[in-house]
């Protein structure tokens, strides 16, 4: 279920309200979330960050809904990638050849100001610092400093500028990540080919990729020579790589652009998977419902056992209030996919909006599950502290309000609300502790 986080600070969300145009695109800035999305990104980078001699698990991926071609690597282990990045790359190699540059980067130790800078500073931060970037250079001065205001620490608007030679130390050890993972560096070159084609734009035309990359043609020639002597240049993707490529590709350009340019890009005429997802997530988009779901159930009577189907459909019912109907679809993701935080949340969102007093222990659980594989969702932290207060768990409801509290930075409404929970727990119990750690942190933050 692609979403969009909503933890930013009242400053970003109304600043980009009010100066973006009226589009599918910009109605959703911020950070998105998608289990299938972010699964398929995580299959690609992972081989490079064990190249690298990175821990996977600690790095996170940040999927940024903003149109514009461009990734960077700020504060700490955190990779950002803009989806229009994911929806102009023509092939899955090209994505990953860009996510072997920039775990160069991480590797390498790059923008150490950067990472002074930043590290202290929310995800949340980062993202309006960038957006806020964007909106400036776009002519709109005054929303682009209301947004960077919200970035709080953030204040340089070249701190994610890399040198060429830091540039440099990226595209090589970018390369010999890909040769150790046996794939082709071929996609590298052709991204660095089109943003080449850009060099001659004005800067506030070109993608912020190429502004914080800067491109030489010493760089190009390298990679180019690279492919010409690399074993591995004619490696052919995984066909698991390509179809991963496909799939993330159509349901971006479904969700995320208006419905004649889905249907430009995905014709009735073409009876691919890719062509029949893409079109049904853009009818639904457009409440042709009587189009989105036959389309649809089609794909799920081909492919049962696929969980995104699953909670498409599931999605589909419950925005079209129809909740009751949709639970089926969402437990049966689930049951495909338990591993997947992000549907059980699905699932636990859909129940409790039903209200129905019978399905809260299920959410409750659900819930509780999600916030102990992802304890830095806010949202479900959000939805267990209403679970917990229809359950009777009073104490509990503080202590999910204070931890969705920090998540969002609000450390005053944190401090208070672990002071609730520590006033009704037990001494000593884990939820107890617990309380007292927030109100450490939000302590220690305020010094």
């Amino acid at each position: 279920m692609l979403k969009r986080l909503t933890s930013f600070a009242v400053a970003l969300s109304l600043a980009l309200a009010t100066t973006a145009p009226a589009t599918a695109q910009s109605r959703s800035p911020g950070v998105v979330r998608d289990a299938e999305v972010e699964g398929i990104i995580r299959a690609y980078a992972t081989p490079l960050f064990e190249a690298a001699g990175l821990n996977a698990a600690d790095i996170r991926i940040f999927l940024i809904n903003d149109d514009r071609l461009n990734a960077f690597v700020a504060g700490g282990m955190n990779l950002f990638l803009n989806t229009g990045l994911l929806m102009r790359a023509e092939k899955a190699n090209q994505l990953i050849g860009v996510i072997a540059h920039e775990t160069g980067h991480i590797a390498g130790g790059h923008l150490a100001r950067t990472q002074e800078a930043l590290s202290k500073a929310s995800t949340e931060a980062i993202i309006a610092f960038v957006l806020g970037m964007a909106v400036a250079a776009a002519g709109q001065g005054d929303a682009g400093a209301a947004i960077v205001g919200a970035g709080g620490t953030i204040a340089q608007a070249d701190l994610l500028k890399y040198s060429r030679t830091q540039e440099s130390a990226a595209d090589h050890a970018g390369v010999s990540y890909l040769d150790s993972t046996g794939q082709s560096s071929r996609g590298l070159l052709e991204f660095f080919e089109i943003l080449e084609g850009q060099e001659l734009m004005l800067s506030g035309r070109q993608d912020p990729y190429l502004r914080t990359h800067p491109l030489s043609s010493d760089r190009i020639d390298f990679v180019r020579h690279h492919v010409e002597g690399s074993p591995f240049s004619d490696a052919a993707e995984p066909e698991s790589f390509t179809d991963g490529f496909g799939r993330m590709r159509a349901k971006l350009i479904g969700f995320l652009r208006p419905l004649n340019r889905v249907l430009q890009d995905y014709p009735e005429s073409d009876g691919s998977l890719d062509g029949r997802y893409a079109r049904s997530i853009g009818y639904y988009r457009a409440g042709q419902l009587d189009k989105a779901l036959p389309m649809l159930d089609g794909l799920i009577a081909e492919h049962p056992e696929d969980p995104f189907f699953q909670e498409l459909k599931g999605q589909i019912l419950m925005e079209n209030g129809r909740g009751l109907e949709a639970i089926p679809y969402y437990r049966e993701s689930v049951r495909l996919a338990p591993h997947e935080p992000l549907l059980r949340l699905g699932l636990a969102q859909v129940m409790i909006d039903t209200e129905d007093p019978g399905l809260n222990r299920e959410a409750l659980r659900e819930l509780e599950e999600v916030s102990r594989i992802e304890p830095r969702n806010g949202n479900a932290w959000r939805l267990l502290s209403i679970a917990y207060g229809r359950d009777g768990q009073i104490p509990m409801t503080a202590l999910a309000l204070a931890e969705a509290a920090m998540l969002r930075g609000d450390k005053s409404e944190a401090w208070a609300q672990a002071d609730r929970a520590l006033q009704q727990l037990p001494e000593g119990s884990p939820a107890w502790l617990r309380a007292q750690d927030i109100q450490n942190a939000a302590d220690r933050e305020d010094q």
